[in-house]
């Protein structure tokens, strides 16, 4: 059963990382929940205090994620349609990675300016408004991508230092 949580747990950190990038998958809370399935092996000491403030991290970037794109918008003079589009020029990048690796920084900026466009808004107003849109998308990324590996590097470590126990066979 251990072998069982820990690989389900693996899983799910390595869902975390994507999710830092993918909006569909909400990156730090599948972290912590990778995190979580390894303290419940009976491997692993239990560790409520470690869970308990992973976990509030966890939320606390997650209700961010929704908060930080807005906040870079209307501090830019942006609209929903700004943040719209950088989420969907980010699926753009996604499925159709043209532009390599630059696609994932130039897509969600070209959707967030032609968002503003369609909103009536004029070019200079639209573009730094998809510049507010897109600073704010950036941060947020890089704040779940940032927790979700620290959550990983905990994994890893955790999974190291009870090793013998997880894998009794191996040893």
């Amino acid at each position: 059963m251990d072998l069982l949580l820990l690989f389900i747990g693996f899983i799910l950190m390595l869902l975390g990382i994507l999710g830092s990038f993918l909006p569909v998958l909400p990156g730090p809370p599948l972290s912590w929940l990778g995190l979580l399935l390894l303290y419940l092996t009976k491997s692993v000491p239990d560790n409520w205090l470690l869970i308990g403030i992973t976990g509030a991290i966890a939320l606390i970037v997650f209700a961010l994620d929704y908060i930080i794109p807005a906040v870079g918008t209307k501090k830019f003079g942006g609209t929903k349609y700004g943040v719209i589009g950088t989420t969907l020029g980010l699926l753009v990048a996604l499925f159709f990675p043209v532009l390599g690796p630059f696609g994932i920084i130039i897509w969600p900026f070209l959707g967030a300016l032609v968002g503003e466009l369609l909103n009536k808004a004029d070019g200079k107003t639209a573009t730094k408004a998809a510049f507010g849109s897109f600073l704010g998308f950036l941060t947020g990324t890089f704040l779940k991508f940032l927790v979700a590996t620290v959550f990983f590097g905990m994994f890893i470590s955790t999974a190291w230092e009870y090793h013998s126990t997880l894998f009794p066979y191996f040893n």
